[in-house]
């Protein structure tokens, strides 16, 4: 396990370079976190505005059906933004040169793709979240394993679906199929990403508990330092992980790292041998 975990940080590192050949790509995420904000107050705004608190306490099957519709949205904007994302990468990963223009066209392309792909995501949070409200501590825990297992098995059907061009179906199951095959690289990633995320923000979080301490006019100053540092961190590890989720689609689907950063040794130092270790390839890559 530790050799996956080393593992990821090469990958980390070698989406790093990728993302240093493109830093474009940074603005997707900021631009889905606007877009995010934006749609978000517009659903709130009635809501915050208006005098009926019965509106929030029993919303009925219209405000249900709002709120339904805000999930989707949502999961729309995230989703389509990620698949420009993904679309970049991959189109690095096979030698060319993306922009943010190309990476948006290429989403766009697959908006018929997206639009189902976000009805599924926001049923399933739904559904999760409501298990989790409505059925105590088992109901938190289940919610809790059941949403773990649907991030880690799904975790390839966005690539799926964008450079392959399936349908949502048949996007889940080869996601499935390749998450039998990388299932170690897959989880260590995800707690690997994570990780990585969370000590990159961990000097935001002892700003803010010295500058609280001290009050005044230092600590407003502070805690906005903090939050852009945080929402800098996120932008820069949501491109990361949207680079190596393309990049581990591509080995588990054979199609190798093509002529960019990738393909000038940072991937494949990620998956050679370590001390101690087996052959070229972890288990699912191998050819």
């Amino acid at each position: 396990m530790m050799g996956r975990i080393a593992r990821t940080w090469d990958l980390a590192k070698a989406s790093w370079r990728v993302l240093k050949a493109d830093k474009e790509l940074l603005a997707l995420p900021v631009l889905s976190l606007v877009a995010t904000i934006a749609v978000a107050a517009g659903f709130l705004a009635p809501i915050l505005l208006t005098d009926r608190g019965t509106a929030i306490q029993d919303p009925g099957a219209v405000g249900y059906a709002l709120l339904f519709l805000a999930y989707v949205v949502l999961a729309f904007i995230t989703i389509f933004f990620n698949a420009a994302l993904v679309h970049a990468a991959n189109e690095r990963l096979s030698g060319g040169d993306p922009t943010l223009g190309s990476a948006i066209r290429g989403a766009m392309l697959r908006v018929g793709k997206i639009l189902p792909w976000a009805l599924v995501s926001a049923t399933v949070s739904i559904v999760l979240r409501a298990i989790e409200e409505r059925a105590g501590v088992v109901g938190r825990v289940i919610g809790g394993i059941a949403g773990v297992a649907w991030s880690l098995v799904t975790f390839l059907v966005l690539p799926v679906l964008v450079i392959e061009d399936v349908g949502v179906g048949d996007a889940v199951r080869r996601s499935g199929e390749m998450f039998r095959k990388t299932w170690g690289e897959n989880v260590a990633a995800q707690v690997g990403f994570g990780l990585i995320g969370f000590v990159a923000m961990l000097p935001a979080f002892l700003l803010v508990a010295a500058v609280v301490a001290a009050g005044g006019a230092i600590a407003v100053i502070g805690i906005a330092a903090a939050v852009v540092w945080v929402l800098t961190v996120a932008m820069v590890m949501s491109a990361l992980s949207g680079i190596f989720q393309t990049s581990l689609y591509r080995y588990a689907a054979g199609l190798g790292g093509g002529d960019g950063a990738f393909a000038q040794g940072a991937l494949q130092a990620a998956f050679a041998p370590k001390p101690g270790g087996g052959g070229r390839y972890p288990r699912g890559f191998a050819g």
